[in-house]
């Protein structure tokens, strides 16, 4: 295939991919806006609804749903789930961005929440939408058995506290202008990005009533999958469009941040990351057809532009 051909391919991909991750998105954020509208009214849900539903890709929720046509799950049983780690994400993101740590004004091409609605604002709107997460899982519309909302409702926890995105959070802060050494750079991020993918395949593994062994083979793939994602927002990061992603580019660099792109360089990074992919994609050979949209997601994150 000559390059011309390779590149058109390549759009056409990236087109389908695109469309794909707008659909899921506006699916997520039709239910958070209806579960928000039954909740008593608060001077906090306009900053709340800023934060989780002003653009964003909704990988996570992408990769939620096309895990669970492998096992045949109907989305609407993870819509919830979905919409809980949107909600959790989007906190991260609120906190990630305030001028105590990373000190971001732009987020997905507009004012960070804190910009926008002041520092105190932000802080409890992020907190808010933490909690908001553990009430879509556990309301009782949700038809899922106790049992798995409990199983799935500590595991969300722990993804999102100090064994988890808190936790990565402030290793990434302590390891500025710092020389970490590759097992430390990847266990900070691991925490940081890798956990939250854990717990998407992790509830999807139990909401289709798998056993142990499996739900732990999952948990281990989507920890691969979010070192991948944070791999790919590195060199995207370092070489990346800012009109593109929304936010100002080579952040990171300036910071002294410790990834494995300060650490090995460009070039090794990729290899790193296309070879990580390479070992996520083999081990999803076994599902045959019914993976083919994780397959293609998984090929969109190391690929994509925005």
């Amino acid at each position: 295939m000559d390059y011309s051909k390779k590149c058109l391919k390549r759009f056409k991909k990236n087109l389908i991919m695109k469309k794909k991750l707008l659909k899921n998105a506006k699916k997520i954020d039709q239910f958070l806006i209806r579960f928000l509208k039954k909740q008593k009214n608060s001077l906090l849900v306009k900053p709340m609804k800023y934060g989780v539903i002003s653009g964003g890709k909704k990988i996570r929720s992408t990769i939620i749903l096309d895990a669970g046509k492998i096992f045949n799950i109907n989305p609407k049983k993870l819509i919830n789930i979905c919409a809980a780690v949107e909600c959790i994400h989007s906190y991260s993101l609120i906190h990630d961005d305030l001028p105590s740590m990373d000190n971001d004004p732009i987020r997905r091409g507009k004012p960070s929440t804190h910009i926008k609605f002041g520092e105190a604002s932000a802080i409890l709107a992020g907190s808010s939408l933490l909690t908001l997460a553990f009430e879509i899982i556990a309301d009782k519309k949700y038809l899922l058995n106790l049992k798995s909302k409990n199983e799935i409702i500590k595991s969300l926890a722990s993804c999102s506290g100090h064994t988890g995105i808190a936790g990565g959070q402030e290793l990434d802060l302590k390891f500025e202008n710092e020389k970490k050494n590759l097992n430390q750079i990847i266990d900070m991020q691991k925490k940081k990005t890798g956990k939250l993918f854990h717990f998407c395949l992790y509830a999807v593994g139990t909401v289709a009533n798998q056993n142990r062994k499996k739900i732990f083979f999952l948990s281990k793939l989507g920890e691969e999958i979010g070192l991948l994602f944070q791999l790919a927002d590195d060199l995207l990061d370092f070489k990346g469009s800012r009109k593109l992603l929304g936010k100002p580019v080579k952040k990171d660099y300036k910071k002294g941040k410790s990834t494995l792109l300060s650490l090995m360089g460009e070039k090794k990074a990729y290899l790193y990351a296309n070879n990580l992919k390479k070992k996520i994609l083999l081990k999803l050979e076994k599902h045959g057809k019914k993976a083919r949209e994780l397959i293609n997601t998984i090929e969109f994150i190391l690929e994509r532009k925005f």
